[in-house]
């Protein structure tokens, strides 16, 4: 099964601030949920959150956060962006 992710505009943005190369591993991340699905548990620090919620770690500083509804095929990445200001 082939997902899609989408990201809305702000966290766009989010990915063109992150540093080169966690901008190249947040690439990896993204094909990754897109060919396999939400559960990643191959990533570092890969975990879920709450409910349908998961995130992990694109290296020490930096994180993604990511929702997928049940049954639906659309993963939304909700947050991209330091480990301080992660909403979890």
């Amino acid at each position: 099964m082939h997902y899609r992710v989408i990201l809305n505009k702000k966290n766009q943005k989010s990915v063109q601030k992150l540093p080169g190369y966690e901008k190249k591993v947040f690439d990896q991340l993204v094909k990754d949920l897109a060919d396999t699905g939400p559960i990643q548990k191959d990533w570092n620090n890969f975990s879920p959150l709450e409910k349908n919620k998961y995130h992990c770690h694109l290296s020490y500083k930096w994180v993604a956060c990511w929702y997928n509804e049940k049954k639906n095929i659309t993963i939304e990445v909700y947050y991209v962006g330091s480990r301080e200001k992660a909403p979890y």
